[in-house]
C-alpha cells in the first residue's frame, strides 16, 4: 500500500511525500523548507530521500537546505549543474540506470521539457506496489506494465487554451510555450490509454494550471476513462 501526501502542487511550488510503511520519499521540493517542514509536522528524519525531476525553483527551491539537513538528493546531472548542487548528500542519476532507496527500487527515466536533464520516476516497492510519477513533460515515450499508482501532470486543456487564446486572456507565445513543456488532458488520456492500468487503485492529476484547467472536469474525464480512483493534487 502507498500513502501519497500532496504538500502542494501547482506553478507556485510542488512537492509530494510517499511511503509504503517501510521507507517515506520526498517527490520534489519546490518550497522553502520551513514550509517543507511545517507540512512534515517537522519530522524530516523519516525522509530517506529525495527525488527531483527538473531545476525549476517550483520543483527544487529547498534542495540546498534539505541536503544541509542531511537528505541526500537524487537528481541528473544537468539538473545538478543547473541548480548548482554540489556535496556528499548530491545522488546523481542517470536514465534508465535502476537505484535503491530503502525499500523502493527507482528507475529514472528521460522525459521532454525546456530544461537541461528531466527525468520521470517510476518506483516499485517490495509488496508489488508500483508508482509511475510524471510530471512537467509534453510527451513521454516510454510504456509501463503492472502499475499500482499514477502521478502524472494534467496542467491545461487543449479546448480552454484555444479558447482563451480566442478572447485575448492568453498570448499566442504562452500557448506555444504549454504545447512543449507540459502536459494536457489529451496528452494523460493517451498516456494512460498506452499503459497498463489493469491494476491501477489510485490516479493523481497534479500540476493543474489556475488558468487554463478545470479539476473537476479532468477528474470526471480520466474516472471515465480508466474506472479508477482518480485525486486531484491540492494547489
Amino acid at each position: 500500500m502507498i500513502d501519497i501526501q500532496c504538500l502542494g502542487s501547482s506553478s507556485a511550488g510542488n512537492a509530494y511525500r510517499i511511503s509504503d510503511g517501510h521507507t517515506a520519499l520526498l517527490l520534489e521540493a519546490g518550497f522553502p523548507y520551513k514550509s517543507i517542514q511545517r507540512a512534515l509536522n517537522f519530522r524530516m528524519t523519516d525522509i530517506a530521500g529525495c527525488l527531483i525531476t527538473h531545476e525549476h525553483l517550483d520543483h527544487s527551491k529547498a534542495a540546498p537546505d534539505i541536503m544541509r539537513a542531511g537528505i541526500n538528493i537524487y537528481t541528473s546531472a544537468g539538473t545538478a549543474v543547473a541548480r548548482g548542487l554540489s556535496g556528499h548528500r548530491l545522488k546523481v542519476i542517470k536514465a534508465l540506470e535502476q537505484f535503491t532507496i530503502g525499500t523502493w527500487t527507482i528507475l529514472p527515466f528521460d522525459i521532454q521539457h525546456d530544461v537541461e536533464e528531466p527525468l520521470g520516476f517510476l518506483l516499485a516497492n517490495t509488496a508489488g506496489d508500483k508508482l509511475v510519477f510524471l510530471t512537467d513533460t509534453y510527451y513521454c515515450r516510454h510504456r509501463f506494465s503492472g502499475l499500482t499508482h499514477i502521478m502524472v501532470e494534467c496542467n491545461y486543456s487543449r479546448g480552454v487554451v484555444n479558447e482563451r487564446v480566442a478572447t485575448g486572456h492568453l498570448h499566442p507565445a504562452q500557448k506555444k510555450r504549454l504545447l512543449r513543456s507540459h502536459f494536457s488532458l489529451e496528452n494523460v488520456k493517451d498516456f494512460l490509454k498506452a499503459n497498463d492500468t489493469r491494476n491501477v487503485e489510485e490516479i493523481w492529476l497534479l500540476h493543474l494550471s489556475d488558468g487554463n484547467s478545470d479539476a473537476k472536469r479532468f477528474k470526471q474525464e480520466i474516472q471515465e476513462t480508466t474506472g479508477s480512483l482518480v485525486r486531484v493534487a491540492d494547489r
